[in-house]
């Protein structure tokens, strides 16, 4: 099992910065019991300047706060303070390429009545790429995206992602790498943790907002296309027609951008390395660490 502290790892809970090992919640939290809490995952890059930076992080923390305003947990913290009390704690456990997890979590409470509180932690451990750095043999799941009228879809709650484990663990028993979900109608939604493009013809396609969490990466995604020239659609599509596509990619902090390799199977069937998916690959890992020229000569490559 994966091991995220020691017994000198510092965490962030509720204003001060205490050892993870030592760290304490009261097991009749709402949280614990009915999933309700709300959590974000951010990265911090060694930049190649040197310095360490907190990549999207004001995105971040909006994203946050606007998720526990959505499912009225009480929310105290400015985004500024958050940012500034990250860099802290990266800093105190000499991080710098870090997964950073901040989650909002209830008070002790077994009934359904508003809270008046909430309460705040803030973890960060050295992660290897969380799919990995090969091609992936997706699977498309049995389970569905949940229905956004049960449930606020934008918000990134802990309670969702059990929808999530299902859909993975339920494709990894059968030897794929991760899964990819459909939404109630059909369509293609996203992965367990991630957005989903695919390519044709030069040209990127991706699930429209509305049945998705719209991806901090994914908005990163679209604006490196704009950069690059490259043609991006969001629309509602079926699996199919992913099948034979030239290629195709997750996107998302914890995965940054990794490509497939096969949907149920079916061969994406361009080398990747030939691919605009390819090219949107580097110019993330170049955005991320600000290596902006090199961005730069990618974007005056393309014709």
């Amino acid at each position: 099992m994966a091991s995220y502290y020691n017994n000198d790892t510092l965490i962030y809970l509720n204003g001060s910065f205490v050892k993870a090992a030592e760290a304490k919640m009261d097991f009749y939290s709402q949280s614990l019991h009915y999933g309700y809490s709300v959590f974000e995952g951010i990265r911090s890059y060694k930049t190649a300047s040197g310095q360490t930076r907190i990549f999207k992080a004001e995105e971040h923390y909006n994203r946050l706060k606007a998720s526990a305003e959505a499912l009225n947990m009480p929310y105290t913290y400015s985004t500024d303070e958050l940012i500034e009390v990250t860099y802290a704690l990266l800093d105190k456990n000499n991080f710098q390429d870090a997964y950073i997890r901040p989650v909002i979590y209830a008070p002790a409470n077994m009934s359904f009545n508003l809270n008046t509180e909430s309460f705040i932690v803030i973890e960060a451990w050295q992660m290897a790429p969380f799919l990995g750095d090969k091609l992936l043999r997706v699977m498309t799941s049995s389970f569905q995206r949940p229905n956004p009228k049960g449930f606020k879809i934008h918000a990134k709650a802990g309670g969702h992602y059990v929808n999530s484990i299902l859909a993975s663990q339920e494709v990894k028993a059968l030897g794929f790498d991760e899964a990819l979900l459909t939404d109630m109608h059909g369509c293609v939604a996203e992965a367990p943790g991630a957005n989903v493009f695919f390519e044709k013809d030069g040209k990127l396609v991706t699930p429209a907002l509305g049945n998705i969490l719209p991806g901090i990466t994914r908005a990163t995604v679209l604006v490196l296309c704009d950069e690059l020239n490259i043609p991006v659609e969001e629309k509602q599509f079926t699996k199919e027609e992913m099948y034979g596509a030239d290629a195709a990619f997750f996107c998302g902090t914890a995965a940054e951008v990794i490509g497939l390799h096969s949907l149920d199977d079916v061969d994406f069937t361009m080398d990747w390395d030939n691919t605009v998916s390819k090219l949107i690959q580097s110019a993330y890992k170049n955005l991320v660490v600000e290596k902006r020229q090199e961005l730069v000569n990618e974007i005056s490559g393309i014709e």
